[in-house]
């Protein structure tokens, strides 16, 4: 469960106080399957960024599985994202000098897995690219690069994984190749699933969508075309 409460966030520029988020409040079940959209500057980066205790909010509220992050220190904070959370990035944020393999088996070796290459290569080969393991990011397309991201996200098996924007730099087709098989890794590892995107086509295959607007929640319903098992893409029956 992902219980946020009265979630408010201000930063200052140019002197003035700048509101990002305004009295957020939102739950999110297990395994849940949820979309957050908006237009740029909406909030919605913003917001996933301190679900994933990335930033600290100016007043509210987050849980996670009963745990209230914004409480934590710092250093206990990084370990519990390593254990809980998974999160996929726009711009992929590999590093550039370990192969696909490697950057798959960091989050295994940080955790203490003595298995991290085995379960690496094993992920790698789930989201197809068992023939790129050795290869480095840079030798990697946009789409090869966000599947390694996505096989590093689920690495942990985190009960929550958050995804922004992650199929934003890449093209249409292979951006649908990418949500496809997050969704059917999601399903088999049964996470909560934390969408950002400001793609309503992209949100359609979430089984919830909450828009914000202003940094305020605009709406929060159920999405058209999910089925409850499987999300349908948009304009197919479900």
């Amino acid at each position: 469960m992902i219980a946020v409460r009265n979630l408010t966030m201000r930063l200052t520029a140019g002197g003035h106080a700048v509101t990002i988020l305004q009295d957020i409040t939102l739950e999110i079940p297990d395994k849940q399957v949820i979309a957050i959209t908006g237009p740029s500057g909406s909030g919605k980066s913003s917001l996933l960024g301190l679900i994933a205790g990335l930033d600290k909010p100016t007043a509210g509220s987050i849980k996670l599985d009963g745990v209230e992050i914004t409480a934590l220190h710092e250093s206990r904070m990084a370990r519990y994202r390593r254990q809980k959370i998974g999160y996929i990035f726009q711009s992929f944020h590999l590093i550039p000098t370990l192969t696909a393999l490697e950057n798959v088996a960091v989050p295994l070796e940080l955790n203490g897995d003595q298995n991290a290459r085995a379960r690496a290569a094993e992920l790698l080969t789930e989201v197809g690219l068992q023939d790129r393991q050795f290869h480095y990011p840079v030798q990697l397309s946009g789409g090869e690069q966000q599947r390694v991201a996505v096989a590093r996200a689920f690495a942990c098996r985190p009960p929550i994984l958050l995804a922004d924007e992650p199929t934003g730099n890449l093209d249409s087709a292979t951006g649908r190749q990418v949500i496809d098989l997050i969704l059917s890794l999601n399903r088999d590892h049964g996470s909560t699933l934390v969408l950002v995107t400001h793609d309503p086509d992209l949100a359609a295959y979430a089984e919830r969508i909450v828009s914000l607007r202003d940094g305020r929640i605009e709406s929060d319903q159920r999405s058209r075309v999910y089925s409850g098992s499987k999300a349908s893409a948009p304009g197919e029956q479900s």
